[in-house]
């Protein structure tokens, strides 16, 4: 059975193949070949993953050799696949979710004149993730990120049609490529010293006891920061976390499957794949964390501020994956919690990326919150699944989310030996963030459905869009509402997680479980309340109001930009130009003059060829007669020594 593994990659690869070589031969019916492609390595997964089940906890990690890709002398380079509760989560997230988001996509995309391409990408997407979570080695894990990478590059800018309207989407496209190469080069990092310790790159050698003990703390540190910056641009984690806003220029369907299935996903799977190094680096671990406290704080706060529902929903990701990279950092207690959050958070992220294409359907491409309003009646379907997607989020029982988010913010109270400080900050952070998201996400979902008036634009009629597209949405909110519940209790998903993870020992909170939970629910409630008050309640303006000066950082991502431009573009452009300078004025010209003096050289030996006998003999005289002073001038120097 373990033999089928490949065919998980296999079917979605042979799909986009299908649909890029058959070209516009398989217009009329390629996308049915992009849905069958996900749905069959959804069944295969389905198979092994029963098969999983049925074996006992010590044997669930299997690896299954493919070939080997590279022999020198006595390096041996294997390609082959993991198959473990960790790697089968993804496994599973990637193609039900994927799976659906294509079924979806069919409708959404039916007018496209290029549906046949945009599924071939999706498709490709669905195989580098897959390669990704499958790897059993760093080397061929890599070969999945680049495979993510590239393919979002492809979706993002989809509707790069040329045209001077269409220019910002090959510019969001160019900006989540150029932003994920820096991330790239620390994994490269990360596999060149892994490589430069262990002699390997497969994770059965890299994180076994053996290697991770005999590493020094500086090298483990110097791994797991290389890491780190992999994730951030992955995972769109500060400081690296600017291109995932503008990402949003690309169809519906790639946000839903980038934010909820795939990409962003990566970083946290690097993480807690990586955990044997991170907990050999306490310093690298306790970056993980603030980077994760720092990224759930930043998004949140811009989320508050976005009136377009899909930025909305892209900064409410950005803060959702730094609760789960907190987590990845907090070490054992916090890996089953990080790879849980992952899990309810890919249904209820994409039900409500997929409900949020449900509303640009119905009102005619517009994604401006502030020209929604009282749409509930219109849209009924999207409007319940989304609400479940919205109570998921939010945290409130027995919906997912509170099962998974809860367990993260109880681990980020759990005290560390020495440093009392951090169970206090990481676990305010932690409840803060669980405030804000009520608020960001109370004021979405009132400002699309609620409101005294519609504030539609006159001629709009709102309506929900085929079943092909709100079917998935009722899947998604039905995992939206009970996948939590069923994971959750009992500890069903960490002890599942465990042969991977490992056991992490029970250790009280530094404040009373009960007070965690109830504090949280009260912070959560208060956060939904004011928005409730602020944008249900009363009557929201059609234009936004100046704000204050946080509301008006907010809605420029707080700078990221311009950040980003002055401390990083600026120097990087004035180092391009020195170097320009100096190839082109001293590198060039310099060169240059060699060949001017050969040829000056040339030009005065070339007036000596006259032509004339008479001419050379004397030439020839000349200079027998210097040759014999100089040697009779040796000859005398000599004799007087």
């Amino acid at each position: 059975m373990i033999g089928l593994a490949p065919w998980l990659i296999g079917f979605p690869l042979i799909g986009a193949a299908i649909l890029l070589l058959g070209g516009k031969a398989t217009d009329r019916w390629g996308h049915w070949i992009g849905v069958t492609a996900s749905a069959a390595s959804g069944v295969l997964a389905i198979i092994l993953l029963f098969r999983m089940i049925g074996t006992p906890a010590e044997g669930r990690s299997v690896d299954h050799h493919l070939w080997t890709w590279l022999s020198a002398g006595g390096l041996d380079v294997d390609l082959g696949l993991r198959l473990d509760p960790l790697s089968m989560t993804f496994v599973m997230l990637v193609t039900f979710v994927g799976t659906l988001i294509h079924v979806y996509s069919v409708a959404y995309m039916d007018h496209d004149p290029d549906r046949r391409r945009f599924f071939a990408y999706l498709n490709l997407f669905v195989a580098a993730m897959l390669t990704l979570v499958l790897a059993d080695s760093y080397l061929l894990l890599f070969v999945g990120w680049e495979g993510v990478g590239l393919a979002s590059y492809l979706l993002i800018g989809f509707w790069d049609t040329g045209r001077p309207s269409a220019r910002e989407n090959a510019v969001a496209a160019k900006k989540a490529f150029v932003m994920n190469r820096i991330g790239d080069m620390g994994l490269i990092a990360a596999m060149a010293l892994l490589f430069a310790h262990a002699g390997a790159l497969d994770f059965g050698t890299t994180l076994s006891d053996e290697s991770v003990g005999t590493m020094s703390q500086a090298t483990a540190t110097a791994i797991g920061l290389c890491l780190l910056l992999a994730a951030c641009g992955k995972s769109a984690q500060f400081p690296l976390q600017a291109w995932l806003g503008d990402a949003m220029a690309g169809p519906t369907p790639v946000s839903a499957l980038i934010h909820a299935a795939t990409m962003v996903t990566a970083g946290v799977y690097l993480m807690v794949r990586s955990g044997a190094i991170l907990e050999a680096a306490p310093t690298a671990q306790l970056v993980v964390v603030l980077v994760g406290a720092v990224t759930l704080i930043f998004g949140a706060i811009v989320g508050c501020a976005k009136d377009d529902i899909k930025k909305a929903l892209a900064a409410s990701t950005m803060s959702q994956i730094g609760y789960m990279m907190l987590a990845a950092g907090l070490g054992p207690a916090g890996y089953a919690y990080a790879i849980f959050h992952l899990l309810t958070h890919g249904f209820f992220k994409a039900g409500l990326f997929l409900g949020a294409g449900s509303v640009m359907h119905a009102m005619d491409d517009q994604t401006d919150m502030r020209r929604f309003g009282g749409l509930s009646r219109f849209l009924p379907i999207t409007w319940i699944t989304m609400g479940l997607g919205w109570l998921a989020i939010l945290g409130i029982p027995p919906f997912s989310g509170f099962w998974s988010k809860d367990g993260i913010i109880e681990a980020a109270f759990l005290p560390v030996e020495g440093q009392p400080w951090r169970a206090w900050v990481f676990g305010t952070v932690a409840v803060l963030g669980a405030a804000i998201t009520a608020f960001y996400m109370t004021r979405l979902f009132f400002m699309t459905f609620g409101g005294r008036r519609p504030r539609w634009t006159e001629g709009q009629h709102p309506h929900e869009g085929s079943p092909l597209m709100w079917w998935p949405l009722v899947f998604l909110g039905v995992g939206s509402a009970a996948l939590g519940l069923v994971l959750g209790i009992g500890g069903t998903f960490t002890t599942w997680l465990e042969p991977v993870v490992g056991h992490a020992e029970h250790h009280e909170p530094v404040l009373p479980v009960w007070l965690i939970i109830t504090a949280t629910l009260v912070v959560v409630v208060l956060g939904a309340l004011l928005a409730f008050r602020m944008y249900a309640v009363q009557v929201v303006p059609e234009e936004a109001p100046r704000g204050s000066v946080l509301t008006r950082a907010a809605r420029k991502d707080l700078y990221q930009d311009a950040a980003n431009e002055t401390l990083v573009l600026a120097p990087a452009v004035g180092l391009a130009r020195v170097v320009q300078v100096g190839d082109r004025d001293v590198v060039d010209r310099g060169w240059g003059v060699l060949p001017q003096a050969v040829s000056w050289f040339g030009g005065v030996f070339r007036k000596a060829q006259t032509g004339y006998v008479r001419s050379y003999a004397a030439g020839m005289a000349g200079g027998v007669l210097v040759i014999a002073v100089v040697a009779w001038l040796v000859v005398g120097l000599g004799g007087a020594q």
